[in-house]
Formats: structure tokens, C-alpha cells, sequence
């Protein structure tokens, strides 16, 4: 976030897709600094979102961390969504859906869509599921994972030629694939996920910024 000149303190809000480690070993630091780092100014709370499930892991990390992540009162708001169905939740100027995917019982995709109906979908870790293409049908763009290349599928994820189904059947604008485990970067992605959609392909890459 320093290098990306993002200041802690302008953090509104967090999507959590699931609860592996990967995707959730920041929030301790996070939490850290919000209470005792200097200059943090913020007055309103920042809101989480992520499934159900989340208030046991938020209790896991206090048995851990004591009272060092425990958050002061009015600091977060936590909002926890139901497994297993779609929720639709508007926080202006934003409008935010999620969906569950199928990676483990509490992954969700998000769409973010702001109030000019520009959409950027967020796959987050999944396989293959339709309900990921009903959720992304017609976002300006996709964020999807591509954890293994061509050939190597690995369940719970997705190939380059999946991610590109997934695009050309939701018609999104653009795709960006993201998450990609470490023999991605030996092998082409994009040709065989071209193969699947004829739109704009990105690999993400750190600090990449994309305008929508």
C-alpha cells in the first residue's frame, strides 16, 4: 500500500473472497496498525465483507493476538453474508453483488459496480461454475484467477481455457488473470485462453493499474 501511495488510514472498505492464507495474512498487520500505529486518522469504521464464517476467524486470531488485534469500538463494521446465495448489497456510490464459487464451502466472487454502471468483477479463487458467469455477464472487466497453465488442472481452479470460457460466456469487455501458481510462469496462458475469447487479455502483474 506504501508503494502504491495508498495511506492505511483511506481504507473503506475490505472484500474477503474466502479465508486461506494467502488472501487473508494481512488483516493481523492491518488490524495492528489501526489501533496503535501514529497517524491514523480515520473516524468512520471501515466495513469487511466476506461469508459467514469470518466471525470464527476473527476469534481464532484473537486467541492467537490477544487483545493486539481486537478492533476499538466504531473502528469496523463487519458484514458477514449468507452460504450458498447471491446478496446484493449498496454502499454508495457503489453498488456490490456476490456469489458463491466453488472452491471451498466459503468463497464468494464479488461484482463492484459504481452508480455510471461500470462493472469490475472479481472472481477470487474458484473452478469452473455458472454461477461466477451469471454474476460477471457484461462487466467492463474480470479479474479471474489462472492458477495452473494449460494442462495441468488443478480442482478448486481454473485453466487459462476456463477462465477464458467464462469470459466469453458472461461477455465481459476485458479479462485479467491474477493468482498464478509459480509454473504459470513458465507456460503461455494467454493463447490457450484466447483460443476461448476473443477479448482483451491481461496478465496482472504488482501495482498494475487499469482504467475501466
Amino acid at each position: 500500500m506504501v508503494r502504491a501511495n495508498i495511506a492505511y488510514d483511506a481504507v473503506d472498505l475490505i472484500l474477503y473472497t474466502h479465508f486461506h492464507p494467502d488472501h487473508v495474512g494481512e488483516l493481523v498487520p492491518f488490524l495492528f496498525a489501526m489501533k496503535y500505529a501514529p497517524g491514523y486518522r480515520r473516524t468512520t469504521p471501515v466495513m469487511i465483507m466476506a461469508a459467514e464464517g469470518f466471525d470464527h476467524l476473527m476469534l481464532c486470531l484473537k486467541k492467537a493476538f490477544g487483545q493486539w488485534v481486537e478492533p476499538e469500538p466504531g473502528k469496523v463494521m463487519i458484514e458477514q453474508i449468507p452460504r450458498e446465495m447471491p446478496v446484493a448489497v449498496q454502499l454508495p456510490p457503489l453498488f456490490i453483488r456476490c456469489t458463491p464459487t466453488r472452491h471451498t464451502p466459503y468463497s464468494l466472487a464479488y461484482r463492484i459496480e459504481d452508480s455510471h454502471g461500470r462493472a469490475v468483477v472479481v472472481s477470487g479463487d474458484t473452478d469452473f461454475c455458472p454461477e461466477l458467469i451469471e454474476l460477471a455477464a457484461g462487466a467492463h472487466m474480470l479479474i479471474c484467477e489462472c492458477s495452473a497453465p494449460e494442462g495441468a488442472k488443478i480442482q478448486g481452479h481454473l485453466t487459462p481455457s476456463e477462465a477464458g470460457r467464462i469470459a466469453r460466456e458472461a461477455g465481459v469487455k476485458r479479462l485479467v488473470l491474477t493468482h498464478f501458481y509459480p509454473n504459470c510462469d513458465e507456460n503461455d496462458l494467454v493463447t490457450p485462453c484466447a483460443a476461448e475469447y476473443d477479448g482483451p487479455v491481461f496478465l496482472a502483474e504488482d501495482f498494475m493499474r487499469l482504467k475501466v
